[in-house]
């Protein structure tokens, strides 16, 4: 799930706008109080939405210097101020990464049982607040309170997961050795040190943790930089962090933009970065040049197909959501449409009449579906995506409005059909409430169509036949494909890898997967029998080739017995 159009974690919009590692996103549009400028206090739009001296306790947990620069961070709502928030300074970072090392020692001399019962602890926090932290995901993101619900939900389950499997993955795992009883091996998995997470702003919760947990779980501490445009929910998360028994200093949060995330590359021992292709590349060679490993969540162009046997009106209900949740910024989010033509006639007219049918507005309640964008950028990508294709000779099914009568940032979920291959949104990512609709004839067609991107986050395939989804499947190039589901249940299964083909990543988030590359392998072998005539040094000491005589039969019996 990311910004720049996957908006690159770190990036404004998360696709376009090639941005170094950590640049900030772009401020909503201007609405209220220059960002620059004093706040008048004749302007209603001058009033801060959240009281300053109720966010001292989360500010504390940021590492900057006295007298730091300040950001200003507004609503993209309504374009209202909401906080203003220090910014660090490469060298808060390097003392940041110096605490986190610090603090790491003993963290991971816990046990991983130990370790465990903090993440337990945080996704009852999480739950028993939601109301809190879902006012504050809204307010720095302009979603709707469904969309932030979900990340509520996922840090549920991602606590949960790890908290009772996480141990099953840390622990030693016994393989077979070169000699069969005169040799063991054992893989044990060491922490790399200080993984730095940089964060982007669509999911400025889950994000923020996501990576964070398995990192902490495996003994490792964390550095974390959200996004200048959703640091408060952040730092709220590293305060739940601390009451759920966290020790102070294994997670430390900086802010800032692209100059503090490339000093955080240069400093950590990992890193994970969510947003769009063109930084997670410099993040990726960056991150080379210390060899240090790096997994990377990026851009995606993700297809649904409704194949012919589909269920119609599931398909179309399903396709809503996974097209406009989280107001189309969401990584694995659908922006291209495959219908099957015997089907294409009804699936339209259900699928265009549930979009109408969504709720736009604002509301820290669940009085609307679809929320607003988050920053200018992506509402000029929209714009600018729908408008290409309208000149090209593409044609609105429904949607295709900015509602300037809702707030700054909103735009109407749009439905495209007839758009040309040579259109920005038929192959670049928007990023946005915009998806194209076109009718195809066969499977073939479908896969062909579906394939046909650089991207490989995510797909959907939508069929009353579970072998045929998957036949289907095992021919889409995506890291994730759903049947009968648009994102949510690929995203939701925490204990399977999360990840792109292609252009669209590197590494896995999840699982085992995510565990693994945020520890080190390290192999103990155990030679047995030395001193009594069985050891590989006294069998090589022996004269005229016996030894070797001696293991040659040894190896053709064990491949006789087909021995691993």
């Amino acid at each position: 799930m990311s910004p720049e159009p996957h908006v690159p974690a770190d990036d404004a919009g998360h696709e376009e706008t090639p941005n170094t590692p950590g640049q900030a996103a772009p401020a909503p549009a201007a609405h209220g109080p220059a960002a620059d400028g004093p706040l008048d206090p004749e302007d209603v739009g001058s009033t801060y939405l959240l009281e300053p001296g109720d966010l001292t306790h989360l500010l504390r947990q940021l590492v900057v210097s006295p007298g730091a620069r300040e950001d200003l961070v507004r609503s993209p709502q309504t374009g209202a101020p909401l906080a203003s928030v220090p910014v660090s300074t490469p060298e808060d970072v390097a003392r940041a990464v110096a605490e986190a090392r610090a603090a790491q020692r003993a963290w991971a001399r816990r046990s991983v049982t130990d370790r465990a019962r903090v993440l337990l602890a945080l996704g009852d926090i999480v739950l028993a607040e939601q109301s809190d932290v879902l006012d504050l995901v809204q307010l720095e993101n302009g979603k709707s309170r469904a969309s932030a619900f979900e990340e509520v939900a996922d840090l549920a389950q991602v606590t949960r997961h790890y908290g009772v499997r996480g141990a099953s993955y840390l622990r030693d795992r016994r393989v077979p050795g070169m000699l069969p009883v005169l040799t063991s091996a054992r893989v044990h998995r060491r922490p790399v040190g200080v993984v730095g997470v940089i964060a982007p702003w669509n999911y400025p919760l889950t994000l923020a943790l996501s990576d964070a947990l398995p990192a902490l779980l495996a003994g490792n501490a964390v550095v974390l930089k959200p996004d200048p445009q959703t640091t408060l929910t952040a730092l709220w998360a590293a305060e739940a962090l601390v009451r759920a028994g966290l020790p102070r200093g294994v997670l430390r949060v900086v802010a800032g933009g692209g100059e503090v995330g490339a000093a955080l590359v240069d400093a950590v021992d990992h890193v994970v970065f969510t947003g769009s292709t063109a930084t997670g590349r410099k993040v990726a060679a960056q991150a080379a040049g210390r060899l240090v490993g790096a997994t990377l969540e990026l851009g995606g162009k993700n297809p649904l197909y409704v194949a012919a046997d589909a269920d119609v009106d599931a398909a179309a209900l399903g396709a809503v959501r996974a097209c406009f949740a989280n107001t189309g910024q969401l990584c694995m989010s659908i922006e291209r449409l495959y219908v099957h033509t015997d089907v294409a006639e009804e699936f339209t007219a259900a699928f265009v009449a549930r979009v109408r049918e969504l709720r736009v507005g604002a509301g820290l309640d669940y009085s609307h579906d679809v929320g607003s964008l988050t920053t200018s950028a992506q509402l000029e990508r929209v714009t600018e995506h729908v408008d290409d294709a309208l000149r090209r000779g593409a044609r609105v099914l429904v949607g295709g409005v900015h509602r300037t009568d809702l707030g700054p940032l909103f735009h109407e979920p749009t439905v495209l059909t007839d758009v040309p291959d040579d259109a920005l949104c038929a192959r670049e990512e928007t990023f946005g409430p915009l998806v194209t609709l076109r009718v195809v004839r066969d499977d073939d067609e479908a896969v062909r169509l579906m394939n046909d991107t650089d991207y490989g986050l995510n797909a959907s395939i939508w069929t009353t036949s579970a072998r045929r989804g998957r036949e289907l499947a095992a021919r889409v190039e995506a890291g994730s494909v759903g049947i009968n589901d648009g994102y949510a249940s690929a995203w939701g299964s925490v204990a399977a890898p999360m990840g792109g083909f292609k252009q669209s990543g590197l590494g896995r988030r999840h699982g085992r997967e995510s565990i693994e590359a945020m520890t080190e392998p390290q192999t103990i072998v155990v030679q047995r029998l030395v001193g009594h005539g069985a050891s590989l040094d006294e069998l090589f000491k022996l004269p005229d080739g016996k030894g070797q005589a001696l293991l040659t039969t040894g190896l053709r019996a064990l491949r006789a017995l087909r021995m691993p």
